[in-house]
């Protein structure tokens, strides 16, 4: 049996910061501390109707819709999200109420559930799907994983600039058209507090922390992948697709990555000539001048046209999306698959039966690294995505409608949803649509 992604849908949300022209000037920043720095151009935020609800289910009505699906074929629902607005009602019940709206049958027998850690929640949900597929006990109905989130930071925090909204929806069956999921995964896991939210909706980041930890679990999730299947090698796959909270953080984390790849292979031989070899721990009197001198081979590895010819393949196209998006927390590392997908669609790439390497991660923390093998249908998937269009008719903020759109989506903000109007109008939709005799959210599809 195979099993793995048949399908995916993206959402973003209709609004668009941009971070150069509009908040760089207001922040009396440089532009290039986000473009090049980050490598950022910009940030999407939900419209004042818009919510993780509103754009979970609509990017799974979209992909329902487009593979001809009723709710007698889901079986599961999964949402990942750690921008949850109820401690013990799960967003895929609100999604699933939405879809229900549209469709005639329901899906009162489809188990749902929320998967909470951090940005890494993804792909745990997607893991769980794989496993309940696996298992025989989806009776041939496949599984909705949906990964969403409005990614807001405090005014003025040092991550203000990476903040981000959106949704995937991914559709986990056997004999999938896009990737093939492989059961071997390995993981890096520790106890961190590197970024969190102790019931508070803005995150509490320790930025220098959160890098170091983002790597060394990173680097320990490989290392569990290889104690598997063996040594892995930079040539083995097509794509490498990170956990992306900005493209500044893939690119010292691809550096590190292929650095460990081609330790004592040919590959490290042919750069020796130009760079010399790897710094060994036993060469040096102290971890200092080791990491001292692993820092340094470091920048020369990314400045050779080796590396850079590699990471330009395999790893920058990855990134197309995101840059314009910026962080979606869970839906980060899948936004980045979207992405190299797409732009090898756009360059005429076969990419049939080959494989990438799937790098998530989560604060508090955890990685995980596991390959999936692109399936012969996958152009034909990628090509249905309308994300050009969502990112072309997004509307652009000026610096005081975002101030009033970060307002109304802070849960202790005195301004309100009806407080603002609007910016967009709704098309074919689900909305938010106020609040009900209990406090719950309520949601109305607009055709």
């Amino acid at each position: 049996m195979t099993v793995g992604i048949d399908a995916v849908e993206i959402r973003t949300g209709k609004l668009r910061l941009d971070l150069a022209e509009t908040f760089a000037p207001a922040q009396g920043e440089d532009p290039g501390k986000y473009t090049k720095g980050l490598g950022l151009y910009a940030s999407s935020f939900p419209d004042v109707y818009e919510d993780i609800v509103t754009m979970g289910a609509n990017a799974a009505h979209r992909l329902m819709d487009r593979k001809g699906l009723e709710p007698r074929d889901i079986g599961r629902i999964d949402v990942a999200t750690e921008s949850a607005f109820d401690n013990s009602k799960p967003v895929s019940t609100y999604i699933a109420g939405c879809l229900e709206q549209v469709y005639d049958g329901d899906f009162h027998h489809a188990n749902k559930g929320e998967r909470k850690f951090a940005c890494i929640s993804g792909t745990q949900s997607l893991d769980d799907a794989y496993n309940w597929i696996r298992a025989g006990r989806n009776r041939g109905r496949a599984a909705l994983v949906i990964a969403t989130d409005t990614a807001l930071y405090a005014r003025d925090d040092s991550g203000e600039a990476t903040q981000g909204a959106g949704a995937v929806a991914m559709l986990l069956a056997e004999d999938p058209d896009l990737v093939e999921l492989s059961p071997e995964q390995g993981y890096g896991s520790a106890d961190e507090t590197d970024f969190l939210k102790p019931q508070q909706q803005f995150p509490s980041v320790d930025g220098k922390r959160s890098m170091q930890v983002y790597l060394a679990r990173m680097r320990e999730a490989i290392m569990d992948y290889e104690s598997v299947l063996g040594p892995i090698h930079p040539e083995d796959y097509v794509l490498i697709p990170f956990h992306t909270p900005f493209p500044g953080m893939v690119r010292r984390a691809a550096a590190l990555g292929y650095r460990h790849a081609t330790r004592d292979t040919e590959v490290e031989e042919k750069l020796a000539a130009e760079i010399g070899r790897q710094p060994r721990r036993e060469e040096f009197d102290s971890d200092e001048a080791y990491r001292e001198a692993a820092g340094e081979y470091t920048d020369d590895l990314t400045e050779s046209d080796r590396y850079q010819e590699w990471y330009s393949r395999c790893v920058e196209p990855t990134l197309s999306i995101s840059r314009q998006v910026g962080n979606w927390y869970t839906g980060s590392v899948h936004v980045a698959r979207i992405g190299g997908l797409k732009v090898a669609l756009e360059n005429g790439e076969n990419l049939a039966g080959g494989r990438m390497l799937v790098c998530s991660y989560g604060s508090g923390a955890q990685a995980e690294v596991h390959a999936e093998t692109i399936q012969a249908g996958w152009a034909e998937e990628i090509a249905a995505l309308d994300i050009d269009d969502q990112l072309e008719d997004r509307y652009d903020l000026t610096f005081e409608e975002y101030e009033q759109v970060h307002d109304v989506h802070n849960h202790d903000s005195d301004i309100g949803v009806s407080d603002v109007e609007q910016f967009t109008q709704p098309d074919a939709e689900f909305v938010f649509d106020g609040w009900g005799r209990m406090g719950e959210r309520k949601y109305t599809y607009v055709g």
